[in-house]
């Protein structure tokens, strides 16, 4: 099974068009299936008292509320239309996460079929239940929740409309950048092992390992955050990758999906032509006589393995020599 892999853009346009273009831009270069942004009505999102989040502090005044943050890094409707044309365009996959109703009615009409539940939506009964009436596939992310909140949540999905056959469940853990002792890779497959469900990660620790490795232990959606530059202003920016740093995780989870397999094991095609040199035969120790009898002291194992196997060994060991041998020829008997 192909991994998807989705380049989150996320709010790392900073509100502007242009910026916005060059990431999609960027992540077509980097060979990603999808790249995607955010979508948000501020005033149906956040009060306007709301504080920011530590790690969204950094960057500007602490005395910014979080509503005045999100006001300018808003996109507009007719802003995501034409990345979506654009997108399009350049054959790129194309995606929007929705915070709010509104945003998510705006993208159901403009033909979007799979839908992204973001972490911190996953207890909102209201948009759980409208995104799941309406979306053919859904994506969604477990940052900051219990197992139990999960299994709420899928329960509500599946009453509302979505199988959870449709549904691909990210671990993921909410916190800019997420240092790798708290990534708790683990619970991914707990969450397939406890639930049933296609299982995923959404990455924001620094670095590609934990993403590849993420895909090794069986993840079929990968999203990451990158960015044209980590040192441009913006609360995401310092946990994004930047365009080499994508195009370089991109080919990790293509080689490690390559080298998954189908789990069957057997000596691969390309182990045949070692077989024979690297395995052994039974051949004698010294010249035998016919009729001889095989025993530890005349016999022995060398290589090429293109005689009679040393898995016979017992069976040989005890028997009589149909024909005399040489020494080091290999023993042929039936």
């Amino acid at each position: 099974m192909k991994v998807t892999i989705i380049a989150e853009a996320g709010v790392n346009h900073n509100g502007d068009f242009i910026l916005a273009r060059e990431l999609i831009d960027v992540a077509k270069d980097a060979g990603v299936d999808y790249v995607k942004f955010q979508m948000f009505d501020v005033d149906a999102l956040v009060t306007t008292e709301a504080k920011k989040a530590a790690y969204q502090k950094s960057f500007a005044s602490d005395s910014e509320s979080q509503y005045q943050m999100l006001r300018d890094l808003q996109l507009s409707n007719e802003m995501l239309l034409e990345l979506l044309k654009y997108s399009s365009e350049i054959g790129i996959g194309f995606l929007v996460t929705a915070f709010d109703l509104g945003s998510t009615r705006f993208l159901y009409d403009t033909g979007q079929k799979l839908f992204k539940i973001p972490s911190g939506e996953i207890t909102n009964t209201q948009l759980i239940r409208y995104v799941s009436s309406i979306a053919e596939e859904i994506i969604l992310s477990t940052g900051m929740a219990t197992l139990e909140e999960v299994r709420w949540a899928l329960n509500e999905i599946e009453l509302s409309g979505t199988h959870r056959d449709q549904v691909t469940v990210l671990h993921c853990t909410s916190a800019y950048p997420t240092p790798y002792s708290e990534v708790n890779l683990s619970a991914m497959i707990t969450l397939r092992d406890e639930l049933g469900v296609k299982v995923g990660y959404s990455d924001h620790t620094m670095g590609t390992e934990i993403p590849v490795a993420a895909v090794a232990l069986g993840a079929s959606i990968v999203e990451k955050h990158f960015t044209l530059d980590r040192n441009l202003d913006g609360p995401d920016h310092k946990a994004s990758l930047e365009p080499e740093e994508l195009k370089s995780m991109v080919r990790q989870i293509r080689n490690i999906e390559s080298a998954m397999g189908d789990g069957e094991k057997l000596p691969s095609h390309v182990e045949m032509e070692n077989l024979s040199v690297a395995r052994k035969s039974i051949v004698a120790r010294r010249d035998i006589a016919q009729g001889e009898k095989f025993t530890e002291m005349n016999l022995t194992t060398k290589r090429p393995g293109t005689g009679l196997s040393p898995i016979h060994w017992d069976r040989i060991i005890g028997s009589f020599a149909h024909r005399s041998y040489q020494q080091n020829e290999l023993i042929d008997e039936a």
